[in-house]
């Protein structure tokens, strides 16, 4: 890489740190609890913000999402279902969402009627970990479907987030995926952590997730 590119990107990220600060601010501003669920197409990121919104719906707290993808808005719709404000992001050819967007998003939403912000990432366990967003948490998802080999593969993902769930677990038996080395891979990564194992379908690990997020 020439060094234009990388004082090119140096600056990218500087300047992208620096909005995540100013979109931190804002939701603190107005007691917003915000997470960023990254993780890749089809592990179940929309199925567990779906599920978890729900419940602490139920609970009172009110809730609004910001997905990403590169196109559609699938996962926005489907968030939709649960009458909470949902602003969709489409990237184009970006395999990632950037605090610049997130915060043209925010002043789309009605932060004063607003408790809990889930914003879901592009499908991809690579670009996203370079770009904060300026949540409270930074979440990554996984799937059994996946392999039991994600960790090994793309260990930096895991290091920069604050909470690693396993989804589909249920799936496990039926794939030949080893659970106790998804597990023995992650502490490699973050020792005396564990992964948090989910199945979005059956509910199970999901009030340990909320747990997880402090909610």
């Amino acid at each position: 890489m020439h060094l234009v590119d990388v004082e090119f990107e140096k600056n990218v990220l500087e300047v992208n740190k620096k909005l995540a600060e100013e979109n931190a601010k804002i939701l603190k501003e107005y007691g917003i609890k915000s997470y960023d669920f990254m993780g890749a197409i089809g592990s179940g990121k929309t199925a567990l913000i779906y599920q978890i919104s729900k419940k602490i719906l139920d609970n009172g707290l009110r809730v609004a999402a910001i997905t990403g993808d590169v196109a559609g808005d699938e996962d926005a719709v489907r968030l939709r279902e649960l009458s909470i404000p949902v602003v969709n992001i489409t990237t184009g050819k970006d395999c990632h969402l950037d605090a610049h967007r997130v915060m043209h998003a925010l002043e789309k939403l009605p932060l004063d009627e607003i408790d809990v912000l889930f914003v879901e990432n592009v499908g991809n366990l690579v670009c996203p970990a370079d770009f904060p967003l300026g949540t409270d948490k930074r979440v990554v998802v996984i799937s059994v479907t996946e392999g039991d080999d994600m960790v090994v593969k793309h260990p930096y993902i895991f290091m920069v987030a604050d909470v690693a769930v396993l989804n589909k677990i249920d799936l496990a038996e039926y794939l030949n995926v080893s659970l106790q080395r998804i597990k023995e891979d992650y502490r490699k990564v973050k020792p005396n952590s564990d992964i948090i194992f989910t199945s979005a379908r059956t509910g199970e690990g999901i009030e340990e997730l909320m747990k997880a997020l402090g909610l």
